[in-house]
């Protein structure tokens, strides 16, 4: 029987009746056993245990299963920018491996020196002070530490269904019920706000409101004088929720203003996804911090990274991340090459042209298609809202997961998101007629599924 405490959860339901029936009506000799043997030996959890299908393989914007059939993978988990398996960043990797695959700790190496280098040039010096952590998780409490350091206050504002990571300190700043409920007590000192929401505000009509979410914010700081840090995701990667320049930057003032730190967490839209090499460069700001993660090693090696002002270092008296791999020389290697590959091949560019193209295609599909209620972009990004009707906004959370599947039964994997979002984040490097055809796959299985509801 379903469980109601899985209800709105940040993805798919993996234990669904749904998933059930599409892993019946998909079930491979070789991909079953692997399923059973990770059931048996992992430990479940939502979003991920028991698992989808068995990989054996992936390749530029394709996974391929344990039976041979290929998927165009939209969701990736964001780690795909340059693709999958890339050539130049393997070769980097490999050659890496054979000259100094690890460096002791106390020590350096000239890759993890000219990466740190590269990444503050990226900002034009705005950023100039770097840290290395083996995950954006590590690196979103090492920024929540530094925070402490640097204004001598332990408290922060964040947003409700924010993501920063899985550990202890990042679910205390984040909003997802899936890795908060049954936990207990968390963190002290994480406040918590509604988030910006062009779609869904809580407080009304976004569009000439005048921010009360903002508001909103301003009045804690009046109020919590020992708050040190605002975090957030400069664009809410799961649901592709896009601020606008007025809203980041009126919490850009309120930080000025307040003294607070403005702690941007890119993790999952780094490395060109929007665009641009950071997110924020799109809004007219520039945050105190910048958490990078996912796309930063390539798709091949787990890497992140901390940037933040020179002025904040002043913490040469603690261990702010002490990581045994901070310094990896290997990681290093796949992020110096995703940042040349990027580089040399235009793929910032590129990856706008794509991204428009495909909206104007999802727009198309709106048009048609009374159950799209929003579709918001950047990059190649894009969050396909579902809904029962347009003008109640009530979301179809039922049609999302039989979508999904659908699709997955024609080649697409994508995430879904809030319930009702469809969350889809190719590789920058994909194809035109991939990207076509993705959309198409999108537009028939929801036309043959809307078109059923209408006469069922």
């Amino acid at each position: 029987m379903f469980n109601e405490k899985f209800r709105n959860r940040e993805g798919d339901i993996n234990i669904s009746a749904a998933r059930k029936r599409w892993a019946e009506a998909n079930a491979d000799s070789a991909a079953s056993d692997l399923l059973d043997r990770d059931s048996r030996v992992f430990l479940h959890q939502a979003l991920s245990t028991p698992c989808l299908d068995a990989l054996t393989g992936c390749e530029g914007a394709h996974i391929t299963n344990a039976a041979g059939k290929k998927y165009l993978d939209f969701h990736g988990n964001n780690v795909h920018q340059v693709g999958f398996g890339n050539p130049y960043v393997v070769e980097a990797v490999k050659k890496q491996l054979d000259k100094l695959p690890f460096c002791t700790r106390r020590f350096t190496n000239e890759l993890s020196i000219a990466l740190a280098e590269k990444l503050t040039l990226l900002t034009n010096g705005y950023l100039s002070r770097v840290l290395f952590a083996p995950s954006g998780t590590c690196a979103v409490g090492t920024a929540l530490k530094l925070a402490r350091v640097v204004t001598g206050k332990y408290k922060t504002i964040s947003m409700w269904d924010s993501f920063h990571g899985a550990s202890m300190d990042a679910i205390s700043v984040g909003g997802e019920s899936a890795f908060r409920s049954d936990i207990g007590p968390l963190l002290p000192g994480c406040e918590h706000v509604i988030p910006f929401n062009s779609y869904r505000c809580m407080y009304g009509d976004c569009g000439d409101c005048g921010y009360y979410c903002v508001s909103h914010i301003e009045y804690i700081l009046r109020r919590e004088p020992d708050v040190g840090a605002i975090i957030l995701e400069t664009v809410r990667n799961t649901d592709v929720q896009i601020p606008t320049k007025k809203y980041l930057q009126s919490i850009r003032r309120l930080c000025d203003k307040y003294h607070v730190l403005m702690i941007l967490d890119e993790t999952a839209i780094c490395m060109g996804r929007t665009g641009k090499w950071f997110a924020y460069e799109h809004f007219g700001i520039v945050p105190d911090m910048v958490v990078l993660g996912k796309g930063l090693g390539g798709g091949v090696i787990p890497h992140a990274a901390l940037l933040c002002k020179e002025e904040f270092n002043v913490a040469s008296h603690i261990s702010l991340g002490h990581y045994t791999f901070e310094k990896n020389p290997v990681a290093a290697a796949a992020s110096l090459a995703v940042i040349d590959y990027i580089e040399s091949r235009n793929i910032l560019k590129e990856t706008e042209r794509k991204g428009e193209m495909l909206r104007r295609r999802l727009n198309q599909i709106k048009d048609r298609n009374r159950h799209v209620g929003d579709l918001r972009g950047i990059g190649l990004l894009s969050g396909v809202e579902l809904v029962l009707n347009r003008e109640s906004k009530e979301p179809d959370n039922k049609l999302a997961e039989e979508l999904m599947y659908a699709c997955l039964t024609d080649g697409l994997s994508f995430k879904v998101s809030c319930g009702n979002v469809l969350s889809l984040s190719p590789a920058l490097i994909i194809e035109e007629c991939d990207l076509m055809r993705a959309a198409k796959i999108i537009e028939d299985n929801l036309e043959r599924m809307t078109h059923e509801k209408r006469i069922g």
